[in-house]
């Protein structure tokens, strides 16, 4: 059975929420007076799978509003920093009157929403969202396993959550870090680097399908966003009833490049974040960035940089993509299964014992 089919209209725009109950963040209701709007939808998902591009493309739609935050992983409860945070990280809302500021510049009458792909593996935000918005419309994207876990394997260590570069060695680890051992020092998430917990791309929908009728629940594939763009986008649009013919320009994001010094990649987003969010730097990060010439801070110094910190992705080892295919092939027949479409052939999966 299809995931998703011709959705009802949502509930209009600016109607009062129901009760909001079980969120831990949750400082009290919604300020009063009907003002305040929680988000018509949500897409929740997976990383690395067009998620930012989707986001950046609905927003420049005149009938949706998307605060310029994305991921503010408000619902995802059980994915908070191992760390105490000693000062918010921006858009990163605590309480659910600061999640409501996100959205309170949206105009009456445009669809609202919010892109946090860690929804999807969250098991409370489909629950929490569901009591927040019983209307709202979900959209998740999915991958093929292999090219996902290698695209978010490069995230997570250009995002200083993973310390290992190799992908087989990481994943290789993920035992002795569901016992709490060999975690990098400054990962936040440690639960991000489970890496097969990701591919349980049933499960995760299940939640949603749970909480939520299938209408409003439209799943993506991402082999057909990448290979159409416009089209996946009108269909996005369709679900969400607002105007298709309204011309959104195609968003192409910037690769992911490889991390060929960790200590040089540390250094390079330290100096980043004391020249962007001096607040949130850390005392030697402000005071290297501030002793630091201004030749060195230059273009031609920084494209010297980038050289030596980082370079093009090597070709991953066929033979390990193949292994890595064959221990999610369980994964893709279940899932072909669950969607009624045949993604074990779409995705090469037929060959594989």
């Amino acid at each position: 059975m299809p995931a998703s089919a011709e959705p009802r209209s949502p509930a209009p725009a600016g109607q009062r929420r129901p009760a909001f109950d079980g969120h831990p963040a949750t400082a009290g209701e919604a300020p009063a007076g009907g003002a305040a709007r929680l988000p018509d939808f949500y897409v929740v998902g997976h990383q690395k799978c067009g998620t930012t591009a989707l986001y950046l493309m609905l927003r420049r739609h005149p009938q949706i509003f998307m605060p310029d935050v994305k991921e503010p992983r408000f619902f995802a409860s059980d994915l908070r920093s191992r760390f105490a945070e000693r000062i918010s990280a921006p858009g990163r809302a605590r309480t659910l009157e600061d999640y409501l500021t996100l959205f309170a510049a949206a105009a009456p009458g445009q669809r609202i929403g919010e892109a946090s792909p860690q929804y999807l593996r969250s098991r409370e935000a489909p629950r929490l969202i569901a009591q927040a918005r019983p209307d709202a419309r979900i959209v998740a994207i999915l991958r093929e396993p292999a090219s996902f876990l290698r695209s978010f394997h490069l995230q997570m260590v250009s995002s200083n959550v993973e310390s290992r570069r190799d992908l087989r060695r990481a994943l290789a680890l993920e035992d002795a870090r569901r016992r709490g051992r060999r975690i990098p020092r400054g990962c936040h998430h440690p639960e991000a680097l489970l890496y097969s917990e990701h591919v349980r791309y049933v499960e995760q929908l299940r939640r949603f399908h749970a909480v939520f009728p299938r209408e409003q629940v439209l799943v993506l594939i991402y082999d057909d966003f990448r290979a159409d763009n416009a089209g996946t986008v009108k269909r996005v649009l369709r679900f969400l009833d607002v105007e298709q013919t309204v011309p959104v320009a195609p968003v192409q994001t910037k690769p992911l490049q490889a991390v060929r010094s960790l200590a040089l990649h540390r250094i390079a987003n330290a100096l980043r974040a004391a020249r962007t969010n001096p607040a949130n730097a850390g005392r030697v990060a402000r005071t290297v960035n501030a002793l630091t010439p201004a030749r060195l801070r230059d273009e031609d110094f920084s494209a010297r940089w980038r050289r030596l910190a980082y370079a093009q992705p090597r070709p991953p080892s066929q033979e390990y993509m193949q292994a890595l295919r064959r221990r999610f092939k369980g994964e893709v027949v279940a899932l072909s299964e669950y969607l009624g479409r045949d993604l074990v052939s779409e995705w090469g999966y037929g060959d594989i014992g």
